[in-house]
C-alpha cells in the first residue's frame, strides 16, 4: 500500500477504511485491495440506477469489479475540480466545478442559475431532432408480401423440384399443391420484396446512426451527471457496507429490495434472489433465519423473488405456503407466498422453549397417531365382529387368558415400584434442603433442559453473516457482513400495541386454583425428572452423578 493516510472505523463489527473526502476517492487506486469490502458486484437488480453502474461496466460483462470502480474515480477526479461535491450525491453540478472543457462547453448550453441538472440534460436528449433519409415505399401490398413470405419456402421447393422432374430425377405428384405464378414472376416479387428490404434496413440504420451522433455531444455530460449522483453511494456499498449498517439514514443498502409484513412482523432485510440454485448452496451458511417468498403483483403483473432475514419474534406460525404481503423500494406491494425457509436461531430466548416446542410437538404427534390407530383398530374390530356375526362359521374369538398376560401385569408392577421408590428416595435426599437449594436444583433441571440449546444458538448468533446471501446473488464479498443480535433487533419491526382496558367477562375458575394446578403440574414434572437422574445415580447430597 501507498504512503497515502486512509481513515479507519469500526462499521459492523469489522474494521472497514472510510471514504470522507476527495482525497480518499483521489488515492482510491492505492487502497489495498484486502481491504475492500466487496470485490466485485452485479450492475443489475440492485437499488443503485443500472444506467449509472452500466456506464462503470466499463467492459460490459455485467460485473462491476474493482478495478472499474477505480477507473471511474480517476475519470471523475480528472473532470471534477472539486470531488467533494459527490458526497453530495446530487444529479446537478455547478458549470465552476467541471475540469473538462468539452463537456463544460455543452453544460453551459443547457444550464440554469450557473448549475447543469439530469433532467435538463435528458430533456435536450429527448428533443433531439436530424433530417431524417425517407424510407422507401414498399413495393406491394402488406397483405401480398406477408403471404409471399408464408408461401416462400414451399414455392421456392416445387419449383426446385420441377426443374429435376423435367430432368426425370424427380415426380411430382399429382395432387400436389401448384403455385399461382409462374417461376419467373415468382423470383421478380422476391427480388422486389429482398431489394425493398435492404434499403429499408439501410435507411433506418442511417438514421438511427444520425440520431446517435446528434445525441453524441450530450453522451459525455450525461455520464457525468448519473455517476456524479451514484457514485459515493457506489463506495458506500462497495468498499465499507455504511448504508447497510446505518439504519438511521433513510438510505437502504443497494441489494435491499423492501420490506416484507408476515407474522405481524416487518423484515426490513430483503433481497432479491436471482439464483435459487446458489441459494441453496451458499445461503444456509449465514446462519440467519431466511424465508423465501415468490412475489406478484396482480395489477401490473410484475413478480420478484426475495428471500427476507427474520431477526425477531418466534417462529411457531411461520410455515411453507403462508401468505404475506411484500413492499418495493418504491412503494408497490406484491402477494407474497412463503415457499422456502431456512431455519437459524433467532435469539437465545427462543432457544430457551425450543426443547420444550419440540417435547410438546412429539407429544402431540404420538397422540395423534395413538388416536389414529385406536381409532382405525376399533373400526377394524367393530368389521370383525359384524363379518363374524354375519358367518355362522368364523371361527370364535378366544376368552381372556388372564396367565398370558400374568408376567406384563408383574412388569409394569415392578416400574411402578421402582418409579415409586425413586419418587421416596429423592423426597427423602431433598427432605433437608434450605429453600435456595430447591431454586439451584429447579435451575440445574432447566439449564441440563435448555443449556445445550442455547448454547447452539448464542455461538451461531455470533456468526450470523450476510456475505454468503449476497455471494449467491453474483456478488464477490471480501469481508465479513455480521448480524449481531443487536443490530439484527433493527432489521425486523414486532408490533407495539398500546395497554388497552379489558372489558368485564364472567369470571371461570378461581384464581387461587389456576395457581394450584398450575403448582401441582410443576412439582409432578419436577418429580418425574428427579427419577429419572436418581435413576441415572444423581446424588442430591453433593449434587453430581456417582
Amino acid at each position: 500500500m501507498a504512503d497515502y493516510k486512509w481513515s479507519f472505523a469500526n462499521v459492523g463489527g469489522v474494521t472497514r477504511v472510510r471514504i470522507q473526502s476527495a482525497e480518499d476517492i483521489r488515492h482510491l487506486g492505492e487502497l489495498d485491495k484486502k481491504m475492500w469490502t466487496v470485490l466485485s458486484c452485479p450492475t443489475t437488480g440492485l437499488e443503485i440506477s443500472s444506467d449509472s453502474l452500466s456506464l462503470m461496466d466499463i467492459d460490459g460483462d455485467g460485473k462491476l469489479r474493482l478495478k472499474e470502480v477505480v477507473a471511474t474515480a480517476e475519470w471523475l477526479c480528472s473532470v471534477l475540480k472539486d470531488a467533494n461535491s459527490l458526497f453530495e450525491q446530487k444529479d446537478e453540478i455547478a458549470l465552476d466545478n467541471i475540469a473538462d472543457e468539452a463537456i463544460k462547453a455543452v453544460a453551459e448550453k443547457l444550464a440554469k442559475d450557473g448549475k447543469v441538472a439530469l433532467a435538463d440534460v435528458q430533456a435536450a436528449i429527448d428533443a433531439v431532432t436530424i433530417e431524417e433519409q425517407p424510407i422507401p415505399a414498399a413495393p406491394l401490398e402488406a397483405d401480398v408480401i406477408a403471404a409471399y413470405k408464408e408461401k416462400q419456402a414451399e414455392y421456392a421447393a416445387y419449383f426446385e423440384q420441377e426443374k429435376l422432374q423435367k430432368l426425370g430425377l424427380a415426380l411430382i405428384p399429382e395432387d400436389a399443391p401448384k403455385p399461382g405464378m409462374t417461376e419467373k414472376k415468382f423470383l421478380e416479387m422476391g427480388k422486389q420484396i429482398s431489394d425493398w428490404e435492404a434499403a429499408k434496413a439501410a435507411a433506418e440504420t442511417a438514421n438511427a446512426d444520425a440520431l446517435t451522433a446528434a445525441k453524441a455531444e450530450y453522451m459525455p455530460l450525461r455520464k457525468l451527471l448519473l455517476i456524479h449522483r451514484d457514485f459515493y453511494r457506489l463506495l458506500r456499498n462497495f468498499v465499507t457496507l455504511e448504508d447497510f449498517y446505518d439504519r438511521d439514514d433513510a438510505t437502504v443498502a443497494s441489494f435491499e429490495a423492501g420490506t416484507l409484513i408476515i407474522d405481524q412482523r416487518a423484515c426490513k432485510l430483503c433481497i432479491r434472489v436471482h439464483d435459487l440454485a446458489k441459494h441453496d448452496a451458499q445461503a444456509p451458511l449465514s446462519g440467519m433465519y431466511l424465508i423465501y417468498c415468490n412475489c406478484v403483483n396482480q395489477k401490473t403483473g410484475k413478480t420478484a423473488q426475495i428471500v427476507a432475514a427474520m431477526t425477531q419474534g418466534e417462529v411457531s406460525n411461520l410455515s411453507i405456503g403462508k401468505n404475506a404481503v411484500f413492499y418495493d423500494n418504491d412503494g408497490l406491494d406484491y402477494d407474497a407466498t412463503v415457499t422456502k425457509i431456512i431455519e437459524n436461531p433467532i435469539s437465545i430466548r427462543q432457544a430457551f422453549w425450543t426443547p420444550y416446542r419440540k417435547f410438546a410437538n412429539w407429544i402431540e404427534e404420538k397422540i395423534n397417531k395413538s388416536a389414529a390407530e385406536k381409532d382405525a383398530k376399533a373400526f377394524g374390530d367393530m368389521t370383525a365382529k359384524a363379518d363374524a356375526a354375519a358367518d355362522p362359521n368364523a371361527e370364535k374369538p378366544q376368552a381372556f387368558d388372564i396367565a398370558k398376560f400374568a408376567g406384563i401385569f408383574a412388569a409394569i408392577g415392578m416400574a411402578l415400584g421402582m418409579i415409586g421408590a425413586a419418587l421416596v428416595s429423592v423426597a427423602e435426599g431433598m427432605s433437608g434442603f434450605k429453600w435456595w437449594q430447591y431454586l439451584i436444583v429447579f435451575v440445574c433441571i432447566l439449564l441440563v433442559i435448555s443449556g445445550p440449546s442455547m448454547i447452539m444458538a448464542y455461538l451461531k448468533l455470533r456468526r450470523r453473516n450476510l456475505a454468503p446471501v449476497l455471494n449467491a446473488n453474483g456478488w464477490a464479498v471480501n469481508a465479513d457482513a455480521i448480524v449481531s443480535v443487536i443490530f439484527g433487533r433493527t432489521l425486523t419491526e414486532q408490533v407495539a400495541f398500546p395497554i388497552v382496558k379489558l372489558p368485564k367477562v364472567k369470571k371461570g375458575m378461581a384464581t387461587w386454583k389456576k395457581w394450584l394446578i398450575a403448582i401441582c403440574s410443576i412439582l409432578v414434572g419436577l418429580a418425574i425428572v428427579c427419577g429419572i437422574l436418581h435413576l441415572c445415580g444423581f446424588c442430591w447430597h453433593c449434587l453430581c452423578f456417582h
